[in-house]
């Protein structure tokens, strides 16, 4: 079993406010499940976190970490959305600053 923060994808975009945090987090886990987002067997879904549209997607799985980060766009799009949201993947470490967090939502 690889580490937790080997298996963990950090998500920018998350559209905030629109729906309940489950409901966004049970959206999220499903896109991340499909295979036609390289997606596998979601362990586990962070939403909300201290930083507003972010989101940590930890996979039973670290190969399905690498084929998520392979696909070139991530499209969040469910009936419950008013339209589609483009997400930026990135693979988590534990010194992500804020910084950085702030010029992906910029």
């Amino acid at each position: 079993q690889a580490a937790r923060s080997t298996r963990t994808i950090v998500i920018a975009g998350v559209p905030a406010g629109l729906l309940q945090d489950d409901v966004m987090a049970d959206i999220l886990t499903i896109h991340f499940q499909m295979s036609r987002n390289n997606g596998g067997d979601v362990e586990e879904v962070t939403y909300p976190t201290r930083n507003e549209g972010v989101a940590y997607v930890t996979f039973e799985d670290q190969e399905v970490v690498e084929s998520v980060l392979k696909k070139d766009q991530h499209l969040l799009q469910d009936k419950r959305l008013p339209r589609h949201y483009p997400l930026t993947v990135t693979r988590y470490c534990d010194n992500v600053s804020s910084s950085l967090i702030h010029l992906i939502m910029l």
